[in-house]
């Protein structure tokens, strides 16, 4: 039985959100347009668009951010994508940022699903690249599972929140049911995309056992990228993940 502190508890631990105010000015060096969303339910999404470096541009990268802080931490992610001739559109989850609501499971993939049907007015599906670090990550899968893009990229993902608990407590059976799923091991069995997945031996956010699992739902094709002593923030500093991630971005 699920009790009501067990959820508060788990969605504590799970969302670490940083609000910011309506009338909040976001401060980049580089130029971005800000974006709003109005959801079914009455909710309002924020979200970032940065353009490429160049106007050669090869396409967007749709991303979807970890489990912390706001879109003024994350829309710096733009560099590693802008600099390689995307352009860069990240949303803000509910309760994070400018976006209003509540961190809900259900409503996240909803809402990502309603981003990306907003970048297909303005890119064709073969122009998306679909990223999610940590948290994202579960984001990234259900859109790769149901809908058309160009591939998939996770950073620091985890099988489920089942498996990622597990590889904390030595693959020991949680003493309370996650009310939290985001399985994101399930989705990769159900897409067609090519499918990119970075992550470092020294995660201690994410357990690499609990990433490996996702290595027997890969296709041909698909690469998993092992990054030694990488760890949970760092793994762009390493040239194995730069090296992959030009070679996909490029070449694909």
């Amino acid at each position: 039985m699920t009790t009501a502190v067990s959820v508060f508890l788990q969605k504590k631990a799970l969302f670490r959100p940083v609000p910011l105010a309506a009338d909040y000015l976001f401060r980049f060096d580089e130029p971005f347009t800000e974006h709003y969303f109005a959801t079914p339910d009455g909710e309002r999404l924020n979200a970032l668009l940065f353009p490429a470096d160049t106007p050669a541009r090869k396409g967007v990268v749709l991303y979807f951010h970890g489990n912390r802080d706001n879109l003024q931490r994350w829309g710096a992610m733009h560099r590693d994508f802008t600099a390689r001739g995307y352009d860069f559109f990240a949303p803000d989850y509910r309760g994070y940022g400018k976006s209003t609501g509540e961190p809900d499971e259900k409503r996240y993939f909803e809402d990502a699903l309603l981003v990306y049907r907003w970048l297909c007015k303005r890119y064709t599906p073969e122009e998306i690249v679909l990223y999610g670090r940590s948290l994202g990550t579960g984001m990234a899968t259900y859109l790769a599972a149901h809908v058309p893009a160009r591939m998939l990229i996770l950073e620091t993902p985890f099988d489920n929140i089942s498996g990622l608990l597990a590889s904390h407590l030595g693959n020991t059976e949680p003493p309370f049911k996650p009310v939290f799923h985001f399985p994101n091991d399930k989705f990769l069995r159900k897409t067609n995309l090519p499918v990119l997945i970075f992550h470092g031996t020294r995660d201690r956010i994410v357990p690499h056992a609990s990433a490996a699992r996702l290595k027997g739902c890969l296709k041909p094709g698909d690469e998993f990228v092992t990054i030694e002593g990488g760890s949970h923030h760092n793994l762009p500093a390493y040239e194995k993940y730069r090296e992959r991630l030009n070679a996909w971005l490029n070449l694909r």
